[in-house]
């Protein structure tokens, strides 16, 4: 323990840590307050940026960005009806008719307070719950973590809005796209049509710029021309006495919530907020003014969305699941920097895991005072005219793109997934999906191979193995559980 808080103390006496968590603080609250751009966006925009850095730098300025994006959100939801991200959708519910009626500054004021005690309390829960699960992942072996990256895949039935059936289909195209190039232990070519630059598999950088930032890109270019109604306030104010009364509890209830759902694979913030803003209604002693301008349902909503943040990293750094489209970024840049996810990353590492919690921690405080005391600033950037922002956004994506390997290749296939990307949102299908099974898919493919040369090709021993069990039973209630239950209630109205 000593050593652990040793650790992430000594972020606290980094000067150049410091300017670079506050200087990615003030990028990520720039890019929430940008709707259409969001946490995802952002940090599959700096991630090949994030390459030349030392590998604690690096998953600091993404783990920054991730939730300062987050908390920003919230300010563009409440003074111009418009989510910055999706995780503050729920915030828009009360935030912005509470602003209408001139309060603005105490609506903002509420989000800031709620959004730190929300992310303070999952990195918290980070801290102490990351090692301990981390002990039990040392009984993890090849069949267990072939069983646990199933119940991952399962979990992204309820990823996002699309729908069960179609996030399925991403994640199976993603785990498909996973087995482009030459297979590990045999070395035979899989959809390479001939092209050796696909010898390694597709590389992760471009394909998430492509995903998340090109098809946002083409998502928003729909909305060039929308007029926002933007509400004018003189100042953030800190909740009063009164307030402070009334939204304890909410937020005591949604820090609970956010971090647990945040911790599920293939959760996140969005889904949390959500949950967290209904539970606040439900407890709630003033039902009706929910809708009208009720500061519980701000609070509900941006406790639980901070919350995610710091407990979607638990399975991502522990077990190498992601909790979330932004998590499977750092995922990502975790693997780029040689940082192998998992119990070992706990033993062998200790000091670069709790630099990158103390930078979360660091990163919460300063978006703290950035909310209260340059909220009015940041909240002008969204008036910035699309038509100067996205040229931006394109030019960076295209430059990270090439400059992971100075190759082409890499910038087709972020255009390609940019494109596809956009098709996808077109019709329904949510990209996260698709990112998450094609990380997964690799794990998949590895942990089922050593396990059958484990039981000299008997799969079925699989089964045999506790952990390994109970994990494949989780997957299949998830993934069948709600259809069997509307059954059984069918049955019993019948």
């Amino acid at each position: 323990m000593a050593e652990a808080l040793g650790a992430i103390g000594s972020v606290f006496f980094d000067p150049y840590l410091i300017l670079l968590i506050f200087l990615t603080t003030i990028l990520g609250v720039v890019i929430g307050v940008l709707p259409g751009l969001g946490a995802t966006t952002g940090a599959a925009l700096l991630l090949p940026f994030t390459l030349t850095m030392q590998p604690v730098h690096a998953i600091a300025v993404l783990a920054t960005i991730y939730v300062a994006a987050t908390f920003a959100g919230s300010i563009t939801a409440i003074l111009i009806n418009t989510p910055g991200t999706s995780a503050a959708a729920a915030t828009t519910f009360d935030g912005f008719p509470l602003a209408q009626r001139g309060e603005a500054g105490r609506a903002l004021g509420v989000a800031v307070v709620s959004s730190t005690m929300g992310g303070v309390f999952s990195i918290i829960v980070l801290c102490i719950a990351a090692p301990l699960l981390a002990r039990v992942a040392y009984e993890f072996r090849p069949p267990e973590y072939f069983a646990l990256t199933l119940f991952g895949l399962s979990m992204l039935a309820s990823i996002s809005s699309g729908g069960a059936v179609k996030n399925l289909i991403g994640g199976v195209f993603g785990v498909w796209l996973a087995t482009i190039g030459a297979e590990k232990s045999t070395s035979i070519e899989r959809f390479m049509f001939g092209n050796y630059e696909l010898y390694e598999g597709l590389s992760f950088v471009p394909v998430m710029i492509g995903l998340f930032a090109l098809s946002e890109l083409l998502m928003q270019s729909r909305n060039a021309h929308l007029v926002v109604n933007h509400i004018g306030m003189k100042a953030v104010k800190l909740p009063s006495k009164e307030d402070y009364k009334r939204i304890w509890k909410t937020i005591l209830r949604s820090c609970g919530i956010g971090t647990f759902i945040g911790i599920l694979p293939a959760e996140g913030a969005t889904v949390a907020s959500m949950i967290g803003y209904s539970e606040a209604r439900r407890w709630s002693k003033n039902k009706k003014e929910f809708g009208k301008g009720a500061i519980e349902g701000i609070a509900g909503a941006e406790a639980a969305n901070n919350a995610a943040t710091g407990g979607a990293m638990v399975p991502t750094m522990v077990l190498g699941i992601p909790g979330s489209g932004t998590t499977a970024i750092i995922l990502v840049g975790l693997m780029v920097h040689g940082l192998r996810p998992g119990p070992y990353l706990f033993t062998e590492q200790v000091d670069t895991v709790y630099q990158i919690f103390g930078a979360m921690l660091l990163a919460n405080l300063m978006f703290m005072f950035m909310g209260l005391y340059a909220a009015k600033g940041f909240a002008r950037i969204s008036l910035v005219p699309t038509t100067l922002l996205w040229p931006i956004v394109f030019s960076l994506s295209i430059i990270g793109a090439y400059a992971l390997n100075s190759s082409m290749l890499d910038v087709w296939i972020a255009v390609i997934f940019g494109i596809l990307g956009f098709f996808a949102r077109r019709h329904g299908f949510a990209v996260a999906p698709i990112a998450v099974g094609l990380i997964l898919g690799e794990m998949v493919e590895i942990n089922l191979q050593n396990s059958l040369k484990m039981f000299d090709g008997a799969w079925w021993m699989i089964l045999t193995q506790p952990l390994a069990a109970l994990f494949l039973i989780l997957a299949f209630l998830g993934l069948c559980g709600p259809y069997i239950f509307r059954k059984i209630m069918s049955r019993n109205e019948s």
